[in-house]
């Protein structure tokens, strides 16, 4: 019999309960009657010697991410690994790869592990359909789930995201302002982060009364060599374009490379925008401008709001946090 139990039974989150046994003042009469008297239907009796949620922690964290290989993610897994080391937690790191199917596995493998919380780390776990975000939202009644730039309703669940449309409207709109008006536009993917990234593009361009038409928008993988061949056959195919946005620094790279071999002067003739402000920006000649999408204070606010959880505070299920515009050679505005 454990804190799952007792929320379960009361129909109550995790968070409630471990308030009611902390005695924080934030849980109304009616809910602390309740929640007291599911512990005494259930002979639940708090462990005073546990941590963390105040009962029977195991003081580990779930992990998850799609891809360690991905700079951003493998970012990302090192500060939640080091804020949970700081705070008592170990962790147990799963990489799911993108079929849902293994995502779903791998899921249920760590609550099988009885951690303490998961945390899903990058906007490849929320699935454009409801009903393949269900087995989340389900778990959640069970423990916390915290999400690293993705966002999904839920109680006891707590996402911390970017501001990744207003970063890309921003740098969107200077380059338009600046006189640029064939920017083309490359993603890596339509995950919750990439369909954020596209709305700040087109946001811009229409507030400006500008279309944007389907040539000017290409999904890429997130590879440098494919991204430059991808631009140097748009090029040969005639599609002319001042500006390339990209919602990745290995596509920004890609974009580099490709002027650099059709002779076309950075950024005289061709504005560059990269994502992520990664080592890759700074890896190139000239170095790229990027917009820089904060992933450590993603993480360590992620921590902090878990931490929260833990200790029955009050916390917010969303905090956004805004990015950074890191101006560099690829940009003249």
């Amino acid at each position: 019999m454990n804190i799952y139990d007792v929320s379960k039974h009361a129909g109550v989150s995790i968070a409630t309960v471990s308030r009611v046994l902390n005695g924080n003042p934030n849980v109304s009469d009616k809910t602390r009657r309740k929640v007291l008297a599911v512990m005494d239907e259930l002979g639940y009796t708090p462990n005073v010697f546990a941590r963390g949620l105040g009962l029977n922690t195991m003081k580990t964290i779930g992990i998850m991410c799609s891809d360690s290989s991905d700079l951003y993610l493998a970012n990302a897994i090192y500060y939640l690994e080091r804020g949970l080391r700081s705070n008592g937690y170990d962790a147990i790191l799963c990489c799911t790869g993108y079929d849902l199917e293994a995502k779903q596995q791998y899921f249920e493998l760590l609550r099988s592990k009885r951690v303490d919380a998961i945390i899903l780390a990058g906007s490849k776990f929320v699935e454009m359909r409801p009903r393949d975000n269900e087995y989340i939202i389900e778990a959640a009644a069970k423990l916390p789930i915290m999400l690293v730039n993705g966002y999904l309703e839920g109680n006891n669940i707590y996402s911390t995201t970017c501001d990744d449309r207003s970063a890309v409207y921003e740098v969107t709109r200077k380059l338009l302002e600046s006189g640029r008006r064939r920017l083309l536009y490359l993603y890596t993917s339509y995950s919750f982060s990439g369909v954020n990234k596209m709305a700040g593009f087109k946001e811009a361009h229409r507030e400006m009364g500008l279309e944007v038409p389907d040539e000017r928008i290409h999904q890429c993988a997130k590879d440098i060599s494919v991204a430059r061949d991808l631009l140097l056959k748009l090029h040969e195919e005639g599609l002319e374009f001042d500006a390339v946005v990209t919602s990745d620094d290995s596509l920004a790279v890609g974009a580099v490379k490709f002027a650099h071999a059709a002779g076309i002067s950075i950024p005289d003739r061709l504005s560059i925008i990269g994502y992520n402000d990664s080592i890759l920006a700074r890896s190139t000649d000239p170095e790229i401008t990027s917009i820089d999408s904060k992933v450590e204070a993603l993480c360590s606010t992620t921590i902090n709001t878990l931490m929260g959880v833990f200790s029955g505070k009050n916390v917010p299920s969303r905090t956004t946090i805004a990015p950074d515009l890191i101006k560099r050679q690829t940009t003249n505005f």
